[in-house]
């Protein structure tokens, strides 16, 4: 599709300015007065409730409660998981003072929330007759980071968290491994995008966890993005907070825990991944505005009429339709207007169009043009949605796959790695080769293991037997 909409740049310009100016264009969202910190607009906001609203049906089947804590870690308890906090202490904003007086003991605004959950835990479980325990919260983070971006990476996030406490490790393994399978539903079925999904490095493993599983997404310019994770936690947070219950055999035992993630990320992923050179392209599982309906000649009573009569059927049947009937302003301007904001389907209403009994309608991802009998649209519109939700989703997948290469070294990887993309390779899976890796490739990391175990292959970087093959790929 040619590019219309001259206020929005080029993707293959400047692929950065491109993702700016769709957040700012499509009235996403809004600088705060603090870096980092984003308004979020109505009709970004809408997006995150509908990822939200799809994810937590999918967390409550699973057996998670929602729940809230606190948005504020005391930082005596935050400093009692040696492991976690190193891994956190170049991100954490630390609140000094409260109500005018400086605070003996001060409070660290949640960059996550393993330890307020392992505090809660340790008063709910005496038994193992408490457990499990499968807690999810929404809630917003705050992480100091020094480079951010809308959506993308921010000094504060909305997200959700689960946490969940088992009485075995394989529970807890099970579970997050589970809840990993539910991202990627999420990512098929609502968002039409298809993840790689597999464990991370010991590098890039989450700080106090065992194990981290990870969805990765590509971007239309090549480069990865980590969507959302999920962690088996061990019991290393249960044994820090003093987390004990009663086992079967009476004895004091300790549980295992599993935490799991995904955030506002995921509205810079369909913008990434979808997104055109006229603006946002939404799927309609996702989409605030599904369907809009546009009269051209609005001022025609009769066409007024139709678009009136189309639109409230469309909304009895559940469809998220808008109408424009505004004569102030022309269909040119409408149609422009509408594909920057990615709605799915278009639906155009004209006087000659009620001549012929028909309506023409336009599909925003793919720019097909149709003439339907206007007396049938409404029954054909459900069908042409998952019509729609479907190809955006095999559209995605075949890109992600004609972007994936085998390389046998470190030449061929960074080769693999200019073009973009994701290269499959064969390392000994130890942190000091993976960043060596990153040094010589200038950004190139291991996003997930694609396979275990490995045979008649050495690591390219220090000539040791490969363990692991690993999709590197340059990230967000």
């Amino acid at each position: 599709m040619e590019s219309k909409n001259q206020a929005i740049t080029s993707r293959d310009v400047d692929f950065a300015q491109w993702y700016t100016d769709v957040c700012r264009k499509a009235e996403l969202m809004d600088y705060s007065p603090v870096k980092g910190f984003i308004n979020y607009l109505p009709y970004g906001y809408a997006i995150w409730e509908g990822i939200r609203d799809f994810a937590d049906r999918l967390f409550k089947e699973k057996g998670a409660e929602n729940v809230y804590l606190p948005s504020v870690i005391p930082m005596s308890m935050f400093a009692k998981e040696k492991d976690h906090v190193e891994g956190f202490a170049p991100e954490i904003l630390v609140a000094t003072v409260g109500g005018g007086n400086k605070l003996a003991d001060p409070l660290v605004i949640r960059p996550t929330s393993e330890i307020l959950f392992s505090d809660l835990y340790k008063r709910l479980v005496k038994s193992y007759r408490d457990l499990p325990k499968r807690f999810n919260q929404w809630c917003s983070v705050v992480r100091w980071e020094k480079t951010t971006r809308p959506f993308l990476r921010g000094s504060e996030f909305l997200w959700q968290e689960g946490h969940c406490l088992f009485e075995t490790e394989k529970e807890a393994n099970d579970n997050a491994l589970e809840m990993l399978g539910v991202y990627d539903r999420i990512g098929r079925e609502c968002l039409a995008i298809p993840f790689l999904k597999g464990k991370k490095s010991k590098h890039e493993t989450f700080a106090g966890a065992v194990a981290t599983y990870s969805i990765e997404a590509l971007m239309h310019d090549g480069k990865a993005l980590q969507a959302g994770t999920s962690h088996y936690l061990g019991q290393g947070f249960a044994k820090a907070a003093g987390i004990s219950f009663q086992g079967r055999g009476n004895a004091l035992e300790t549980p295992y825990q599993s935490s799991w993630g995904i955030s506002t990320r995921l509205i810079g992923a369909v913008i990434m991944v979808h997104g055109d050179d006229n603006g946002l392209v939404l799927p309609p599982m996702v989409a605030p505005v599904q369907t809009v309906i546009v009269g051209i000649r609005a001022n025609d009573e009769k066409v007024k009429a139709a678009c009136e009569g189309l639109y409230e059927e469309l909304r009895k049947l559940g469809i998220r339709a808008k109408l424009d009937i505004d004569p102030g302003k022309t269909p040119g301007w409408k149609f422009a207007e509408y594909e920057m904001k990615g709605v799915p389907l278009r639906i155009e209403i004209g006087p000659r169009d009620l001549e012929k009994g028909i309506a023409s309608l336009a599909i925003r991802f793919s720019g097909e043009k149709r003439n339907v009998e206007l007396a049938s649209l409404p029954s054909q519109i459900p069908a042409l949605l998952k019509e729609i939700q479907e190809g955006m989703y095999q559209a995605a997948k075949k890109r992600l796959e004609a972007s994936i290469v085998d390389v046998e070294g470190i030449e061929e990887l960074n080769k693999a790695l200019e073009k973009g993309g994701y290269a499959r390779m064969a390392y000994c899976g130890e942190e000091e080769c993976e960043l060596k890796i990153k040094e010589i490739t200038k950004g190139g990391t291991a996003r997930v293991i694609y396979k275990e175990g490995v045979e008649g292959k050495t690591c390219p970087v220090c000539g040791r037997p490969a363990t692991v093959v690993a999709y590197f790929a340059k990230a967000y």
